[in-house]
């Protein structure tokens, strides 16, 4: 038995399309088996909403009068890259004000960063502009201070070089003191432990192998519609798996892209990380369409089987060490606590489960009534198959 996206889509038109999203397909395959969920449902909705630094926003600001080439550029007294071309500029989520005191007094508050910037522009916010030029026969203008608006913009395009971390660190703290991190503030002596993934519900739990995830597959983005333009970078599928196929570590990521005029500002968060800086939290969630058995047995996984690393952030994490401190299923974390070393350590998420439980049921809607079309991939993600691998830096100190 298999299907194409083809079929799938002539579906979708007609209204006919069975979708069900990660957590309903767990039932249904209890209840039926693979084969004949395969039979039944056409696509699997899936979603997750956390923080997810590597994103930013490209703008293209239109042409002032006289004309600037832009070579220095703030949005809101943050500084944005303006090493494109003449009023293309990009801001990441992570940016901060050159004015911000960041650790100086120790831990840093990071009030506001490139990732607010981002949510205030979706919500329709005026964002102030100032921008420098050097100044040439075709760009003679040297200064430019003005608000710009949204609606106002030629293009704004989120563009997100790594997204939907495919597995995740559980982060604790081993040494005797409170340390900040970008997993959340971990309290001294194994005094909490946080996660940052939706687990069953997460896009790459339910399509290990990247086998309907590629350049090109049509996903939902900040409350939007975007598409997956190439694997993200650090992207790493050649790590443990279990006998389920599934990572036991940090493995896949995605680079994703979309118009950010149709996004929202309840799915692009600004959030600010004490002691360590400033992100943004995206919303994100892929249709798995069920092109055979074997994809829908891979989306049927439940949190009990997916396994994460434990990891320790004072030590470990910092100094580039392989060692863990052992593995924990996701089950496991959700109920609250974990028993690391013989005790008991309270557990917490940075992302919300909540919201990509709403962000694959929205997902649901939109396909059942035809709004939104599978997207087939032009090239998968690359797989355990591939050379692809994630290497750290090659230290070579400067003679």
């Amino acid at each position: 038995m298999a299907k194409s996206y083809a079929e799938i889509n002539a579906k979708i038109k007609k209204g006919a399309a069975v979708v069900v999203t990660a957590e309903e397909i767990i039932d249904i395959v209890e209840q039926e088996g693979t084969r004949k969920a395969a039979q039944q449902v056409d696509v699997v909705t899936t979603g997750t909403f956390g923080p997810m630094c590597s994103s930013g926003m490209l703008l293209n600001i239109g042409h002032s009068t006289p004309k600037i080439k832009i070579h220095q550029a703030w949005l809101n007294d943050i500084p944005v890259s303006a090493g494109l071309a003449a009023v293309d500029l990009y801001l990441g989520g992570t940016a901060l004000p050159e004015h911000d005191p960041l650790n100086t007094h120790y831990p840093g508050e990071f009030l506001y960063g490139g990732g607010h910037v981002i949510q205030d522009l979706v919500g329709g916010k005026d964002i102030q502009l100032k921008a420098i030029g050097y100044g040439t026969d075709c760009y003679p203008r040297k200064r430019l201070e003005t608000w710009i608006n949204i609606k106002d913009l030629n293009e704004a395009t989120l563009l997100n070089p790594r997204n939907a971390y495919q597995n995740y660190n559980v982060a604790v703290n081993l040494s005797a003191k409170t340390i900040h991190t970008y997993m959340g503030v971990l309290k001294s002596n194994l005094g909490n432990a946080i996660y940052c993934s939706a687990g069953q519900l997460s896009p790459l739990f339910n399509d290990p192998f990247y086998r309907t995830i590629g350049v090109g597959t049509r996903i939902f983005l900040g409350g939007g519609v975007g598409y997956v333009c190439w694997h993200g970078t650090q992207h790493d599928p050649n790590v443990p798996r279990g006998e389920n196929g599934v990572v036991k570590a940090g493995a896949g990521t995605l680079a994703v892209i979309g118009d950010l005029k149709q996004m929202s500002p309840e799915w692009l968060v600004g959030v600010s990380m004490l002691g360590y800086g400033a992100s943004l939290t995206v919303g994100l969630g892929i249709p798995i369409p069920i092109l055979n058995e074997q994809i829908v047995r891979f989306t049927a996984v439940k949190d009990e089987e997916i396994w994460a690393p434990i990891v320790d952030y004072s030590d470990a994490y910092p100094n580039n060490k392989s060692k863990i401190l052992g593995e924990v299923d996701y089950k496991s974390l959700k109920q609250g606590n974990i028993t690391i070393k013989g005790g008991k350590v309270p557990t917490s998420s940075l992302s919300s489960y909540s919201k990509a439980r709403e962000i694959a049921k929205t997902l649901k809607e939109w396909i059942k009534k035809g709004e939104f079309l599978l997207g087939a991939p032009s090239q998968l993600v690359p797989s355990v198959e591939s050379e692809i691998r994630f290497k750290p830096l090659k230290y070579r100190p400067l003679q």
